[in-house]
């Protein structure tokens, strides 16, 4: 959607905005892609989006990364506006802490693979996730997990980690999950983060599982990215209209 930009924050150089960012580009969206380890962060005023990717990072290591605070008080000024916001696993997890949510190792260990989520119930009126079928596939890679916001809306969930994707007023989203990945950059961490790899179940790390499951993803989550696109176009006062935002 022409006119459509968005503000990437990429804390991590081993997780770019990927497949993710294509589909953005595709469905007209500009995008903005800043390193805040490497470079100042911008203010918001001249985009109609933020989306804040993942890291190998804590959401507290602040004392290694100093830029921590500034993005978590990014994507608090993001929540103020009302602006539209993907944060995908780091980025979900800083939005939690930067709202009211907390940060912490997952209890038994990391969850890491080529799985599924389950949709709650409520998701189904969802704006954004309500079309996707009730357990889509998604990429998971991460050792901490956060807990709800006080304002937050839960809509999916897995057996390891209940809090998967949150919703906060009506265009704020976090995902515990990655949607954003190739099959290389999944590579590029289980060769940069053995031990979490080890988490996996056998064979999903394997390159040609890994291509078949991506090509998933995308049947998945690429109409996501389109309807993400259309969000940041649509004023905010038209966003409780309706179920499912208008097609371009």
């Amino acid at each position: 959607m022409a006119g459509v930009r968005i503000l990437v924050v990429q804390p991590s150089k081993i997780d770019p905005v990927g497949t993710l960012g294509e589909w953005f580009a595709e469905a007209g969206a500009e995008l903005d892609v800043v390193l805040p380890a490497e470079q100042d962060l911008p203010e918001l005023d001249d985009y109609d989006a933020l989306v804040v990717l993942g890291g190998e990072m804590g959401a507290y290591d602040d004392l290694e990364h100093p830029w921590l605070s500034g993005v978590r008080s990014l994507l608090s000024k993001a929540v103020t506006r009302d602006m539209p916001v993907l944060a995908i696993c780091l980025g979900a997890q800083l939005l939690a802490a930067a709202t009211g949510g907390r940060v912490r190792k997952v209890p038994d260990g990391p969850e890491v693979g080529t799985l599924l989520v389950a949709k709650r119930d409520v998701a189904a009126e969802d704006s954004l996730l309500g079309p996707l079928a009730l357990t889509p596939d998604v990429v998971q890679f991460h050792n901490d997990e956060f807990t709800l916001p006080p304002s937050a809306q839960l809509l999916a969930s897995s057996p390891k980690c209940e809090n998967q994707a949150f919703r906060i007023g009506t265009c704020v989203y976090g995902l515990q999950f990655h949607i954003e990945t190739t099959p290389q950059i999944v590579l590029d961490w289980a060769a940069n983060m053995p031990e979490a790899a080890e988490a996996a179940r056998p064979g999903q790390l394997e390159p040609e599982h890994l291509e078949e499951f991506h090509a998933e993803i995308a049947e998945t989550w690429q109409p996501v990215a389109e309807r993400f696109v259309r969000l940041a176009a649509t004023p905010p006062g038209d966003r409780k209209a309706s179920r499912f935002l208008p097609m371009a």
